[in-house]
């Protein structure tokens, strides 16, 4: 799902290769081997993305996977070092409970989801993979779930009201 592209240039993105693996479609002559890349790019402090990549060569796949994460970049709704509430992130059969925690735990998760949640610049997390464990959907479940963050002020200025309000 794309929303709205964020400007790229001005962000120092990272790159983090998250999975590389060699697929094969059968055809008349015999197998056609390529190589699919899953990719996440964060700059540390809020944006995040996901991205794949299918090509011949590993390297073309990478540079194919960067610039999909970098049109799938979002921002991150974040509270301090941790992120507002809890939420469940589903994609596909992967799906990705994320919780919020004191300073000073760390990221406490596995697989991809580490890397995407340190990729966003989140310090002090929970998450827990239910379902699937394949690295790329498991990514992209995290993803989902960070794009359903919402901050106090966000919710309060969506119904029109005060954060007051709200928090009561």
């Amino acid at each position: 799902m794309r929303y709205q592209t964020i400007d790229t240039s001005a962000l120092d993105l990272k790159e983090t290769i998250v999975s590389i693996r060699r697929v094969a479609k059968t055809v008349k002559g015999g197998r056609n081997m390529r190589f699919s890349v899953s990719v996440v790019v964060g700059n540390g402090d809020g944006y995040v993305g996901v991205g794949l990549g299918k090509a011949q060569e590993i390297p073309e796949a990478v540079r194919k996977a960067i610039e999909d994460a970098n049109k799938n970049l979002i921002k991150v709704s974040m509270k301090g070092t941790t992120i507002p509430h809890r939420v469940l992130g589903i994609f596909g059969a992967g799906e990705v409970l994320i919780m919020p925690a004191v300073p000073g735990t760390g990221v406490i998760a596995g697989s991809s989801v580490r890397t995407v949640l340190e990729s966003a610049g989140i310090k002090d997390v929970r998450a827990k993979s239910i379902g699937s464990n394949n690295a790329t959907n498991m990514a992209y479940a995290t993803m989902e779930g960070l794009r359903g963050l919402m901050t106090a002020e966000k919710v309060a200025a969506l119904r029109g009201k005060s954060v007051e309000e709200i928090m009561r």
